[in-house]
């Protein structure tokens, strides 16, 4: 059950997530990852209409309102070659409200990890991802908006990752 008291305009994006086992290292990307999963973000925006700038979501925290992780997986040897081409399909109630690809999320998840490593090593006063942290990694559908009395599911196919089914309250 996710509380839309709180959140202003919500909407859902299926994304994959990363539990760090180490400080990531951009050359051994998948070393540093203990587990994947599929995820569920709920973002949101104080702005009328989503219509915002870039500087408008920085000062909005990043639009992140809750993240619903799913059952943690073990990280496949061929990730690298098969994350891209995973598919997600999101359902509102019993229809399909839209599907994507892995590879949505800048070309792959994994890219997306490496692009955060890649601006945190550049920002001196940031403090470098660690151990124990989850990482999201960005959208692979569209994002829907959501409203409380809803149930929202998604599947996924590529990889071992179950899919999550989220009633909204």
């Amino acid at each position: 059950m996710c509380r839309c008291k709180g959140l202003v305009n919500p909407r859902i994006e299926p994304e994959i997530c990363f539990g760090l086992r180490s400080i990531p290292d951009r050359r051994r990307l998948t070393d540093c990852i203990e587990w994947m999963a599929h995820s569920i973000e709920i973002v949101q925006c104080h702005h009328m209409n989503w219509k915002l700038t870039l500087a408008d979501a920085t000062t909005d925290n990043g639009l992140h309102g809750r993240l619903i992780v799913g059952a943690p997986v073990a990280v496949p040897e061929d990730l690298q070659a098969r994350l891209p081409a995973v598919q997600a399909e999101l359902y509102r109630g019993l229809e399909l409200a839209d599907r994507g690809v892995a590879a949505n999320a800048l070309g792959s998840p994994l890219a997306a990890l490496a692009y955060l490593i890649e601006v945190l090593g550049k920002q001196p006063h940031a403090p470098a991802l660690c151990a124990g942290e989850i990482v999201s990694t960005g959208t692979i559908t569209d994002v829907h908006p959501v409203a409380a009395g809803e149930t929202w599911s998604t599947r996924i196919s590529g990889l071992p990752l179950p899919g999550l089914t989220v009633e909204f309250a």
